[in-house]
């Protein structure tokens, strides 16, 4: 699928539409630039769109659409559905355009829900069962200087469940670049709320034209239909 990208300009004043109409002397500079039929064809005042898609808003008859202005394809409204998932399955793999920063709307809806988060990359985590819910060790580089050290740190989801305010709603745990982590990782995230019940899990688990999501257990394998293969 080509995404559909628009600009917007505006055109010249009347004023200057007529003055260029009487220096336009030249018919074949004229039918080269507008076509056969420039003297017929309606002035077009005010905000003009370019697209690189077939069809323009003038072929299918005018008219304008909010979703000229916000960027229709990949924002939609859906963001009542992504609470109700969100509550209803507790764990989603989650998949957003490569540019980024549309997952962002679906981030601040939660929070003003009331979750407070974890903030994860999925490079670097680790076993995320040792690193979310036990005391795991973590080796600083030593940089061939210094002495090789070993540090301990609290289990990060428990940590934060602890620190929580009363009036939380719960914990989001949110990881990135999910798309590294193997399906044995996944099954653990897909499974975390049921283990810790005020956490929800999400993963970011790769890229696709528009915001779409899907319970984690089905992106780790562990629908019934998954199972039975």
């Amino acid at each position: 699928m080509v995404a559909t990208t628009s600009c917007f300009y505006y055109a010249a004043p009347t004023t200057l539409h007529k003055t260029n109409h009487l220096r336009q002397n030249n018919n074949q500079l004229r039918l080269g630039l507008f076509g056969d039929n420039a003297e017929t064809r309606k002035q077009r005042i005010g905000p003009l769109m370019c697209s690189n898609s077939n069809e323009s808003s003038e072929e299918e008859g005018g008219g304008w659409g909010i979703k000229d202005f916000i960027g229709g394809d990949l924002v939609k409204f859906d963001l009542g559905k992504w609470l109700t998932d969100v509550e209803e399955h507790k764990a989603l793999a989650m998949y957003t355009p490569h540019e980024g920063g549309y997952e962002g709307r679906y981030f601040t809806r939660l929070r003003n829900e009331g979750y407070y988060f974890l903030d994860l990359s999925a490079r670097g985590l680790g076993d995320p069962e040792t690193t979310l819910t036990k005391i795991h060790p973590v080796c600083p580089a030593h940089l061939g200087k210094q002495p090789i050290a070993r540090w301990y740190f609290p289990p990060e989801v428990d940590f934060r469940l602890s620190v929580l305010p009363p009036d939380a709603k719960g914990l989001i745990v949110w990881i990135i670049e999910a798309k590294v982590l193997s399906k044995a990782e996944l099954q653990f995230l897909a499974l975390l709320p049921e283990l810790r019940p005020k956490v929800r899990v999400i993963a970011e688990c790769g890229n696709w034209r528009n915001v779409v999501w899907r319970p984690l257990k089905e992106a780790a394998g562990l629908t019934e239909g998954a199972l039975s293969n």
